[in-house]
């Protein structure tokens, strides 16, 4: 089983991916591996996203993982469709502490220092900073990682191609997500892919 640290290290960009159908699942999941993200963040949002993390787990090279998890039962569910890594909005001590007994790479958000206090309390190291521009954007979490040295953060939230950049330039960023190399829909496979690819490029 990965660490959190791996799955973020995989690529400079985890796709955040809302499936609506099941059967887009796989060719989504082929054309982002493809073209070299290969954590693959499938948010609880639609009722098909259980069975898309299922379906995305047999894809060669794919690290599935689920995203949007606001609960214990919702992390269980996750777990039971195979989810690899466990990604939340906020940072609660019930979720926390669930994710942590099942030993799965959990990766809650957060968005002030209060929160990333309580994760430190309770032995987290990686957060995800939600939503990132909203929450004021790379000077905010600039501010916010001085103080938390050992802290590293996946901004989600307002990141595209133009400004991501410019976050993953940072060390205590090892990686952002993002949705717009997995737009909603039938997957063309062809024009993710090379979103995909240029994603990938991003952290080099």
């Amino acid at each position: 089983m990965m660490d959190i640290e791996s799955v973020m290290r995989l690529a400079p960009v985890v796709p955040v991916i809302v499936v609506d159908e099941v059967e887009h699942a796989v060719p989504l999941a082929e054309a982002l591996v493809a073209g070299g993200l290969r954590a693959l963040e499938v948010t609880l949002r639609t009722p098909a996203a259980l069975d898309a993390i299922k379906a995305m787990k047999q894809v060669p090279g794919a690290v599935v993982g689920a995203g949007t998890v606001t609960n214990p039962e919702e992390l269980e569910d996750a777990l039971e469709a195979g989810a690899e890594f466990i990604v939340s909005p906020g940072l609660t001590e019930p979720l926390s502490r669930a994710a942590i007994a099942s030993q799965v790479a959990f990766l809650p958000g957060t968005a002030n220092a209060s929160d990333i206090m309580r994760g430190l309390d309770l032995g987290l190291r990686h957060f995800k900073f939600f939503p990132a521009m909203a929450a004021g954007g790379l000077p905010a979490l600039k501010a916010l990682a001085a103080p938390f040295g050992q802290v590293r953060f996946c901004p989600t939230g307002g990141i595209g191609p133009d400004n991501a950049a410019e976050w993953l330039a940072n060390d205590f960023v090892l990686c952002v997500g993002g949705s717009w190399v997995s737009p909603r829909g039938e997957p063309d496979k062809a024009a993710i892919e090379a979103m995909a690819r240029d994603a990938a490029k991003l952290g080099s």
